[in-house]
């Protein structure tokens, strides 16, 4: 019988077949540090979806935002949010938002330190805009050797000016290795063979896929938004879905176990 994992207790959990989800937690823990390696989406998946009820801004919404963005710029900006996230991001936002700041979301210094102390490879795989959830992670000091990013990074003109993306844009439907085989990140890998993969959307469930020699994924999906209308969908398709946890406390606890650290619930102290 497989060892029961606290974390999984939670009221925020919800799994399709948790005997099968014991099982890859089982499997991952045997392979332990040398054999793990984390791939996640950044936006509402490492940073909060809400706080105190109200919307946080994505690295897009920062961006559009901007007082320093010209409004052609930002008109070819919202053209590219409302093709790319007619799910993820409501067009008609309210227009008096106060010039978004980053909410520490729970948990995030033991993720990035646990992944960091272990060894464990982080590719953050986002579609949004990489110079600025990089500069929120920097500013948060979790910025450590053994994570690397893809995402859509800005391109400047002489002057200064925002012109465009470079290389191919990163978008919801084709976050796969097929955009980054070719980065020396991937050298890292050799051995991960053991993936744990976080998201917030359906399309975030590829960005494994053609990753060479995978034998366990255990997939986590944070439902944030549309809960009665996405419930199933994400529980047919995620291993673990976290309804409305505004949290990293499970994910932080897969860890420990995984890693067969100090106990989860000693964790969750101040």
């Amino acid at each position: 019988m497989e060892e029961e994992v606290s974390p999984l207790m939670k009221a925020t959990v919800l799994m399709r077949q948790p005997g099968r989800v014991q099982e890859i937690v089982g499997a991952l823990r045997k392979g332990g540090g040398d054999r793990l390696q984390v791939i996640s989406d950044f936006d509402m998946t490492l940073s909060r979806f809400t706080y105190n009820g109200k919307r946080c801004p994505s690295s897009y919404n920062i961006l559009d935002n901007s007082k320093i963005i010209s409004e052609e710029c930002r008109k070819e900006l919202k053209a590219l949010l409302h093709h790319y996230y007619p799910i993820e991001i409501d067009p008609d936002r309210t227009i008096k938002e106060k010039l978004p700041h980053m909410v520490e979301w729970d948990g995030y210094k033991t993720f990035f330190h646990t992944l960091s102390q272990n060894h464990v490879p982080l590719l953050i795989f986002s579609a949004g805009i990489g110079d600025v959830l990089e500069e929120i992670i920097r500013q948060r000091r979790v910025f450590h050797p053994n994570i690397h990013v893809v995402s859509n990074y800005m391109e400047f003109d002489e002057e200064g000016f925002l012109k465009g993306f470079k290389g191919q844009l990163i978008h919801t439907y084709n976050k796969n290795s097929s955009v980054c085989e070719n980065s020396s990140f991937f050298q890292q890998l050799q051995g991960k063979t053991n993936i744990l993969l976080l998201g917030d959307s359906l399309g975030d469930l590829t960005m494994a896929d053609g990753v060479p020699g995978v034998e366990n994924i255990l997939k986590i999906g944070f439902l944030n938004d549309k809960v009665e209308e996405w419930r199933e969908r994400y529980m047919d398709s995620y291993d673990i879905v976290l309804e409305k946890d505004e949290t990293l406390d499970v994910v932080n606890g897969l860890l420990q176990h995984i890693l067969q650290q100090e106990d989860w619930t000693e964790m969750q102290g101040p």
